[in-house]
């Protein structure tokens, strides 16, 4: 079997803090400010990896937006009925897809199906990769608003482009 890599360790460790951060209803950039504190006193705590705090950086400020995007391709299903840990790994992959302009949609769509084989019921990974398809179609589109500074939020584009294909996930 093929040892993780560094981005994937990054993704998982962004999906336990957030899943984390819901469950104690605290802000996930707050839990990332906390652990790196804890982390000069304790190294057992483990180091926060850069990307997983961008990651989650990134999700504070956009997380409105994210959960727009991805409520907006749920079909049959409401953002609050998924598991959390499935809300966790979409909202990651969302974010991901629309600004980190550095991997391939396809790579992040593969990595958050691997995250639900790992971390979820049997029906996640089918379901985590049928939202995010559909997300990932609109996610060039995204990219290419933001490095033209159009000032079109992912969540104007992506809720523009889930009205046109409605197929379901």
């Amino acid at each position: 079997m093929k040892q993780p890599g560094t981005r994937h360790k990054a993704r998982r460790r962004a999906v336990d803090l957030l899943f984390e951060a819901e469950a104690k209803r605290v802000s996930p950039t707050q839990l990332v400010a906390e652990r790196r504190e804890y982390v000069r006193d304790d190294e057992s705590v483990g180091t926060i990896h850069d990307y997983t705090a961008t990651v989650i950086d990134g999700l504070g400020s956009d997380l409105d937006q994210v959960d727009a995007v991805v409520s907006s391709h749920l079909r049959g299903w409401t953002l609050e009925r998924l598991p959390a840990v499935d809300r966790a790994i979409l909202r990651l992959a969302t974010w991901e897809l629309f600004h980190a302009v550095d991997v391939d949609p396809i790579v992040i769509v593969d990595e958050a199906v691997e995250l639900a084989k790992e971390l979820s019921t049997d029906d996640s990974p089918a379901f985590v990769n049928g939202v995010l398809a559909q997300i990932a179609e609109l996610a060039p589109q995204v990219r290419a608003a933001a490095a033209a500074g159009s000032g079109a939020s992912g969540a104007d584009v992506a809720a523009a482009g889930s009205d046109a294909d409605d197929d379901g996930a």
